[in-house]
């Protein structure tokens, strides 16, 4: 028999820890679980640094769980909320570490990822499933447990708090200046070769500034990878045509830097999810993930495409003969990238876009 699923939830908890691209697509699930029920209680537990990014967000309680702790953090948790139901549980993080977590909370019901999409066999932890599809973007299966949950008006919607220290931050790298923001690198994990070359970035700015007379601000974290990126890049470019911001900004400061951009190009990483959710023109670079699944939701249509190439190039297979989440773990393919292929997306948005609100003209 099935665990019934609450009519009208009065307290729903999330569970999603990471990472920064998937909480930001998350955050429209909590937007439609909001219009449904207007004063639903949602308490979403979530890593150290995504809460960094999405505090402040309205009507939401975060309990932060810093990975760094292991079970010690999750005691930690458990007691915080010993004296807590939740009338469900949207256990959203295919990860044994979530799944271990999720045991210490108390639910009327747990929800979880079909058998297909689960990892870590999730589903032995979840009383119900959503709903399987075969060839579902990041945010749709997310937003999945919606409509498991009786969600009918599943319209995307973010609405991302940024503090005015934020922005008084963002003033201080920019000054006045018209700007494009990219940030060059990925997540510096073992075998992610999400990056492309400081070559083909180098050629994108001096497009940006000869042509539109866009300085490109650049930006990631403090890593050294990162660092060394942004040094190999200033040194291919006229230093009028670029600010090193890279180590330079919090989170919220990222955003409020997204905010104010022309446009920004990144690979599959955070700041295009970030840049998506506040609606900013974004060219997301892809050869090693599926854009069909994980792209910047409403700029689909801009982003340069190469994961077929890979998938045929080091892959040796037809893009319809790969599971669905299969990556290019290769770290020749972002070369398949073309420098011309992402100048012509970023001319395309910079003539189709209002330079104040980033839509559509």
């Amino acid at each position: 028999m099935k665990h019934p699923l609450p009519a009208r939830p009065a307290h729903i908890a999330i569970l999603r820890l990471s990472a920064l691209g998937d909480v930001c697509n998350l955050v429209p699930t909590v937007r439609a679980l909001q219009r449904q029920w207007p004063d639903v209680r949602i308490t979403w537990i979530i890593g150290k640094g995504e809460h960094s990014l999405l505090t402040g967000l309205s009507g939401v309680e975060f309990v932060v769980y810093d990975k760094a702790t292991g079970l010690a953090g999750m005691r930690a948790i458990w007691r915080q909320l010993a004296d807590t139901r939740f009338d469900v549980l949207l256990h959203m993080q295919q990860a044994l570490r979530a799944s271990v977590l999720s045991l210490g909370l108390k639910a009327g019901v747990r929800v979880g990822y079909d058998k297909a999409r689960a990892k870590d066999a999730q589903h032995w932890f979840t009383h119900r499933q959503i709903a399987p599809r075969k060839r579902a973007h990041v945010l749709e299966s997310f937003m999945d447990f919606a409509r498991l949950l009786g969600v009918e008006d599943t319209r995307p919607r973010w609405d991302l708090p940024i503090p005015e220290a934020a922005r008084h931050e963002a003033r201080r790298l920019t000054g006045e200046a018209a700007y494009a923001l990219i940030s060059p690198c990925a997540n510096p994990r073992l075998r992610n070769f999400r990056n492309w070359s400081a070559e083909g970035y180098a050629s994108v700015i001096e497009h940006l500034w000869s042509q539109h007379g866009l300085k490109s601000v650049l930006t990631g974290g403090g890593s050294v990878q990162e660092r060394e990126m942004g040094e190999r890049i200033r040194a291919l470019v006229d230093a009028e045509a670029v600010i090193d911001a890279i180590g330079g900004s919090s989170l919220k400061g990222l955003l409020a830097l997204i905010d104010q951009a022309r446009l920004v190009i990144a690979p599959d990483s955070g700041p295009v999810h970030m840049a998506n959710a506040l609606g900013r023109p974004t060219v997301g670079l892809y050869a090693t993930t599926n854009p069909e699944r994980a792209a910047p939701y409403c700029w689909r249509q801009a982003v340069v495409n190469r994961y077929p190439d890979a998938v045929r190039t080091f892959l040796h297979k037809a893009p319809d003969e790969v599971p669905w989440g299969q990556r290019v773990r290769h770290p020749d393919a972002m070369s398949l990238i073309r420098t011309e292929d992402v100048t012509a997306r970023a001319d395309a948005l910079l003539a189709s876009t209002d330079p104040a609100a980033g839509v559509a003209r």
